[in-house]
């Protein structure tokens, strides 16, 4: 089991950042990969970032491209998402996923663990 654990969401204006971090613990995986999703009011839930264990690839939704960045630190089992120019229709509760095969994924069904989300709210 792979237990994760989301921290940094809060409440930003429009145009700020915020950074977001994913802490794995557990039967960490060494292999495979980790993404964020996220899920708006109303919304169905939403690929937004994957990256690779080993922190080598990294893709991307298009919704985010050259606003978000994700980040591995393998020394400490963790992933960042930093965010910046934020807009207020990234308000959701985003989650982190692994997922236990290194193929970057969008699909959630190939997840196989997930934290319990963190809540990012910009204010417009």
């Amino acid at each position: 089991q792979v237990q994760l654990v989301e921290s940094g969401g809060g409440l930003v204006q429009a145009g700020g950042s915020l950074t977001l971090s994913c802490a794995a613990s557990g039967h960490t995986v060494s292999d495979g990969a980790v993404a964020w999703f996220r899920q708006g009011p109303g919304q169905e839930r939403e690929f937004v970032a994957v990256i690779s264990w080993s922190g080598n690839k990294s893709y991307y939704a298009n919704s985010v491209k050259g606003r978000f960045t994700i980040s591995m630190d393998n020394a400490k089992n963790s992933v960042s998402l930093s965010m910046s120019r934020l807009r207020s229709e990234d308000t959701a509760v985003y989650y982190c996923a692994v997922k236990k095969t290194r193929v970057l994924l969008t699909g959630s069904t190939a997840y196989n663990y997930w934290g319990q989300g963190t809540h990012v709210t910009v204010s417009s």
